[in-house]
């Protein structure tokens, strides 16, 4: 028999409350499985436009506890209950895809964790519908989803609160700043691609002044693609060494 919203929702209040029996974790383990015929036809979609999509089919009892006692919010009201994630290369291709891909599932909701990110998180989230079931899809950028991996990492290992902004100061500074050295870069890669627009919007005027301004453009377009590179590789860098950082302090401490 399909779990109605009441059902759903009262078994909510029980998860928030810790006042389980069997009975409610099976009902639980019934509603998440619920999301599988709508989770895969999403990710079958994703596939036709060429990505490889990862990610979980249903988010995990733990997970689902701690964000309603974290948030208010009702169990039915969860629109990432089932989910993916999709990884671009840079903030270009993030633009490009994530309109291409909300097309594809009318009603589409685009929540942009970019200008206003969670904790430091930064990505693109596309709620979509399908068989009345939202699925929640993940659009991450190289940078972006490095950022999260340490941020998970680091709550995985140390402190699970750390990706909701607890933890020791120390994490909370190291991720605020890394976060910001994204959004640094993310400004340039917008500035870069700014330029490479003017430079092809007006690379066929003839005019001896519209040449200058145009080799005067080119070379300030050569540094900032440098500077670009050099703010990625930095960035990437200090991501990496947390990574290492945290598979290492998971070593010592097993």
């Amino acid at each position: 028999m399909p779990i109605s919203k009441t059902q759903i929702d009262r078994l909510g209040d029980r998860l928030k409350s810790g006042d389980l029996t069997e009975s409610d974790l099976r009902l639980l383990d019934d509603y998440r499985r619920s999301f599988g015929e709508a989770y895969e036809a999403v990710v079958e979609k994703i596939v036709r436009r060429g990505q490889a999509p990862t990610g979980r089919l249903a988010k995990s009892t733990l997970s689902i506890v701690d964000k309603l006692r974290r948030e208010s919010i009702r169990l039915s009201q969860m629109q990432d209950i089932a989910g993916c994630r999709v990884i671009v290369a840079d903030i270009a291709e993030q633009e490009d895809y994530v309109p291409a891909l909300a097309a594809d599932f009318p009603g589409a909701v685009i929540i942009d964790r970019r200008d206003k990110p969670s904790h430091g998180y930064r990505a693109i989230h596309v709620i979509v519908e399908m068989s009345d079931k939202p699925i929640e899809i993940q659009v991450r950028t190289l940078l972006q989803h490095g950022w999260a991996e340490v941020s998970e990492k680091a709550s995985d290992i140390i402190d699970p609160t750390i990706k909701y902004g607890g933890g020791s100061s120390l994490w909370q500074k190291f991720l605020e700043a890394s976060s910001k050295s994204i959004a640094a870069f993310e400004a340039l890669e917008k500035s870069y691609s700014k330029r490479l627009a003017l430079l092809k919007q007006y690379s066929h005027d003839p005019t001896k002044e519209m040449l200058k301004v145009l080799e005067r453009s080119k070379l300030e377009t050569e540094q900032l693609r440098t500077d670009l590179v050099r703010s990625r590789n930095e960035t990437q860098s200090l991501l990496t060494r947390a990574i290492s950082h945290l598979d290492e302090l998971k070593r010592t401490t097993q």
